[in-house]
């Protein structure tokens, strides 16, 4: 047989997926405090871009059938994508901080540092966008229509509803940023990216940091939303949100892959 030859742009293999994640996990814990909230701010904005930019998308329609759906999961991709290729730090990708946690290469007082600031500093960016766009304009007409709907659909969920689609969102999110990590190329980590993303919008998932967008968007566009409302949704997809990327994608691959990681320094992704 003739062997093939690696060429430097093959993607990573699992085992140093995992090991690059670990490493990453390391170097984000010990993150200074000004880059890391500066990083998470950006994060906030980028995922609100996103989800502005679905919006868009899919205003104007009034039966929002699987091919619009997808077109506006693919539109919300650009999200984390401006948080991976860009740079930024998002709380829902930085759960997976936990497997550099369990090898007890970091504190538990380094990890909820992390995820504090994290999401403290995405809260600030997503309040910034909505603020903005309510300035300017734009949830008016049909795209604030849309806004208004998709807030009243989040806060219709039930706790339980709520927790189960932050666990399967944020599978599919950390899946993404796993694939962009296997990646060599920008364009490579964009491929990666867009179709784990795309996949949980088109399915009605439920994401923290995007819901700190849309949700209070919704509400300034004439949704009937109260504070109670808001924390009802959050609360439950949050934790949801660490499940489905701490337990459901680091912890599942540490333990598949874990013997074969090396110590060695952190470095940054």
């Amino acid at each position: 047989m003739t062997q093939v030859t690696p060429t430097g742009l093959d993607a990573h293999k699992p085992a140093e997926i995992t090991r690059l994640i670990r490493l990453s996990g390391i170097a984000k814990a010990e993150m200074p405090l000004a880059p890391l909230i500066t990083l998470s701010v950006l994060g906030g904005v980028f995922i609100s871009l996103g989800a502005l930019f679905y919006t868009q998308t899919t205003s104007g329609f009034a039966d929002l059938n699987g091919g619009i759906t997808l077109m506006g999961g693919v539109a919300f991709s650009l999200g984390l994508i401006l948080v991976v290729v860009g740079g930024a730090e998002l709380f829902t990708g930085n759960t997976m901080i936990v497997m550099a946690y369990v090898d007890k290469r970091i504190t538990s007082q380094a990890l909820l540092r992390n995820w504090a600031i994290v999401l403290l500093g995405n809260a600030i960016g997503c309040a910034a966008i909505v603020s903005l766009v309510y300035g300017a304009g734009l949830l008016d007409g049909a795209l604030g229509q849309r806004a208004a709907a998709i807030s009243n659909a989040k806060i219709a969920l039930s706790p339980f509803e709520a927790f189960c689609r932050g666990i399967l969102c944020n599978a599919l999110v950390c899946l993404a940023v796993w694939l962009a990590v296997s990646a060599r190329t920008a364009m490579g980590m964009i491929l990666s990216i867009v179709w784990p993303v795309a996949a949980f919008v088109a399915i009605g998932l439920e994401h923290s940091i995007a819901n700190l967008y849309l949700i209070p968007a919704g509400a300034l566009a004439g949704a009937p939303v109260s504070s109670g409302a808001f924390v009802a949704n959050l609360l439950p997809v949050l934790a949801g949100n660490v499940i489905g990327g701490a337990g459901g994608v680091a912890l599942a691959y540490r333990l598949a892959y874990g013997r074969s990681l090396r110590d060695e320094p952190a470095t940054s992704l």
